[in-house]
């Protein structure tokens, strides 16, 4: 028996309903859902791809030329610093002469015609004439310090160059600057007037090391030169 044409009606009109609820909820789910699904998906295919590409190659770490240069400088930085130190100075700027034992820092530029600025300095080591050059330069190099009459008074007036006179030809002298250690041989020595300032901006072509002190020891009469060429 067929059931009334309404009934049937009924029934259709809700079969699309619930389909239509169906779709609804399948797009919806399809919506929200999907770029998980898709990434789950690609790397799913991916790792079941055999990679035959080769290994990627790890560089190793390598020691260039620069780096070698870097080493050895600060190498030899440290070793300039050890020696300075083993000598009781240090290797920014000091002297040191083996023959009269006399080591001392090194005061720069200090203004030869400031009596105050100088006599200042020669308090705490030996002095560097400002105006001129300084070790590596390739220039002349000044520096002059107290003297004095008697040994007894060396510490007092710190006169360093105490016994400068002693110095002869091919007698070494080290100054440390700037961590770095240069050597000088004595060429000759001089008794010069005490206004005779000329050594200090003369130009002998090379490196020259200068030293200054008064003489005879403990007056300001006259001023004892020695000369030393770099060798090293």
């Amino acid at each position: 028996m067929q059931a009334p044409l309404y009934i049937r009606v009924f029934y259709s009109l809700l079969r699309g309903v619930g389909a239509g609820l169906l779709g609804f909820v399948v797009i919806a789910f399809l919506f929200s859902f999907w770029p998980i699904i898709t990434a789950e998906f690609s790397y799913s295919v991916n790792s079941q791809v055999i990679d035959t590409r080769p290994a990627p190659v790890i560089a190793l770490e390598k020691t260039t030329p620069i780096d070698i240069v870097a080493m050895e400088k600060a190498t030899s930085i440290v070793q300039t610093q050890t020696e300075a130190q083993s000598l009781g100075v240090d290797s920014h700027f000091s002297i040191v002469v083996p023959k009269i034992d006399a080591k001392a820092k090194v005061i720069a530029n200090v203004n030869t015609d400031n009596e105050k600025e100088y006599s200042e300095a020669l308090k705490l080591g030996v002095a560097h004439a400002q105006g001129t050059y300084f070790p590596g330069q390739g220039k002349t190099i000044f520096l002059f310090s107290h003297s004095t009459n008697s040994a007894f008074n060396v510490e007092r007036y710190f006169a360093v160059f105490y016994l400068l006179g002693k110095m002869e030809p091919r007698d070494k002298i080290v100054i440390f600057f700037a961590d770095k250690k240069y050597e000088y041989e004595v060429t000759e020595r001089k008794v010069v007037a005490a206004n005779d300032t000329q050594w200090m901006s003369k130009d002998f072509g090379e490196e020259t090391l200068i030293l200054q002190t008064c003489t005879p020891p403990g007056t300001s009469w006259q001023r004892l030169l020695v000369f030393a060429k770099l060798v090293k």
